[in-house]
């Protein structure tokens, strides 16, 4: 979930080509919420920075549901730019987007469950 089109396809792009069944994609937060309501994902991969709200708040409310998939934030900027705020918000992981590949996103679904 990120505005960016060409992120958003080289994001599905790679993971699919890791074997993950890419059921959504969002460009802003409100379609972030509904797509996760509407197909229930493992999980969601989404941009900190988004036109409507940031991935910050997404984060906060797909966890108010207890079966909430695993939230993976991601950014241009390096995670300690944002101090407490990943933690925070809920998310299990966070990743700048040069560091997005499969193996990363798989540790990080291995550190939550």
């Amino acid at each position: 979930m990120d505005d960016h089109d060409g992120f958003r396809r080289r994001a599905h792009s790679l993971l699919e080509a890791a074997g993950y069944d890419v059921v959504g994609e969002a460009e802003d937060g409100k379609s972030a919420v509904v797509a996760v309501v509407e197909h229930h994902p493992d999980v969601i991969v989404i941009d900190v920075q988004l036109p409507d709200t940031s991935g910050f708040d997404v984060s906060r409310l797909i966890h108010r549901d207890r079966e909430a998939p695993v939230v993976i934030l991601v950014s241009s900027r390096d995670a300690s730019d944002y101090g407490g705020r990943i933690t925070s918000s809920g998310a299990q992981g966070f990743l700048s987007k040069s560091e997005l590949s499969a193996d990363a996103i798989a540790k990080i679904i291995q550190r939550a469950s």
